[in-house]
């Protein structure tokens, strides 16, 4: 379902008196299940890539390919010391 389909099915005042961000997802809330779907792949789709975003991609790049990766079987197995460990 596209944006124009979602506004002919949902009354009119829930797009004119909107003026906060509490206001919009108050009304996010009461959408169906479907239509918040909808708005929420709409919304990645429109993401913008910042010049921060794409560092921090690039640099989990680079940590995987100097690092590696840790096996999920030994996660499984330090994750409670892991996560009581100070830093």
């Amino acid at each position: 379902m596209r944006n124009a389909e979602i506004a002919a099915r949902t009354p009119l005042p829930m797009f004119t008196d909107m003026s906060t961000v509490q206001e919009i997802q108050d009304a996010i809330l009461h959408l169906p299940p479907q239509d918040r779907e909808t708005l929420r792949h709409w919304l990645d789709d429109t993401e913008e890539e910042t010049p921060e975003m794409l560092a921090a991609i690039d640099e989990g790049l680079r940590s995987l390919r100097e690092k590696g990766v840790i096996p999920l079987e030994k996660v499984r197995q330090n994750i409670a010391l892991w996560a009581t460990k100070s830093a």
